[in-house]
């Protein structure tokens, strides 16, 4: 056998031999990878969400190719994140934990929990137009989640609330005055309630619907009954009239008393399963 072939089949046996290797310390590499994955899952259910992060951290370290290490690891960071706490170390948690999501999404972007968990991060921060976004994302791949159009009709109450109030404040109304809202005493007095309809009218009017579809996917969803009380009752301060006005705090009371008839037929209901067992 001539020296160039011997040469070149020494040469294709180190490759293999070096294939082989990187191959075994691949395979390896992914078994530890797996075994923080369970250390980090062990971590979270015992509620220590650092270490569990740590861990997850290190499987993705070893296994970049394992997408469940990166949600578990957004997951962990946003169990850490405390909603409204301004301190370095939570801006920090928030913030690793909508990366972490984003990279999840580059790969899936139809990933359900990643995109209900970065509607729910957005809705911590109070970060409203984005947690709309976002909640509208998740109906967008799974129309039947009751929780997003729920969500969004708690964003468009929450968003007037404290204007209502300080307008009303501002009228020396209490907030269990009868509205609606008054009208400028004088032509050169602003028209606050004018002002709040152009505003807050059709976003109010668009949680109501949200509302609707969540009870429309669950008709026994309670938190969406709730939330069209307060939706039909604040709305109701823009109204023109106290008739109308009136007229919306009564289907308010409505939402309110179906609301209480279905948290006793629930509970009912459990009892009646509990005495069977």
């Amino acid at each position: 056998m001539r020296r160039d072939a011997i040469s070149r089949i020494g040469w294709m046996a180190a490759v293999g031999l070096a294939a082989a290797a990187t191959l075994l310390s691949s395979g390896c590499n992914k078994l530890k990878a797996r075994d923080n994955i369970n250390k980090g899952v062990n971590a979270f259910k015992t509620g220590q969400y650092s270490e569990a992060a740590d861990a997850f951290k290190t499987a993705i370290d070893l296994d970049p190719d394992l997408p469940v290490a990166r949600l578990y690891l957004a997951t962990a960071y946003m169990s850490q994140y405390i909603p409204g706490a301004e301190t370095p170390e939570n801006r920090r948690n928030g913030a690793a934990a909508l990366e972490q999501f984003q990279q999840v999404l580059k790969d899936d972007p139809n990933n359900k929990l990643a995109n209900m968990d970065m509607a729910n991060m957005y809705y911590q921060m109070k970060d409203f137009p984005k947690a709309q976004e976002w909640n509208k994302k998740v109906i967008a791949i799974d129309p039947t989640n009751k929780e997003a159009y729920y969500t969004l009709g708690v964003i468009a109450w929450t968003q007037f609330v404290a204007p209502d109030r300080e307008a009303r404040f501002g009228q020396s109304m209490k907030l269990d005055d009868p509205g609606p809202i008054k009208p400028p005493k004088t032509k050169k007095d602003p028209d606050v309630k004018a002002d709040l309809k152009a505003k807050y009218w059709q976003s109010l009017t668009d949680g109501i619907e949200d509302e609707k579809k969540a009870l429309q996917i669950d008709p026994e969803y309670e938190n969406a009954m709730a939330y069209m009380n307060l939706l039909i009752r604040y709305r109701a301060d823009l109204d023109d009239t106290r008739e109308q006005w009136t007229a919306d705090s009564k289907e308010a009371d409505g939402w309110v008393e179906k609301n209480l008839q279905t948290v006793k037929a629930k509970a009912a209901r459990k009892n009646a399963a509990t005495s069977q067992q």
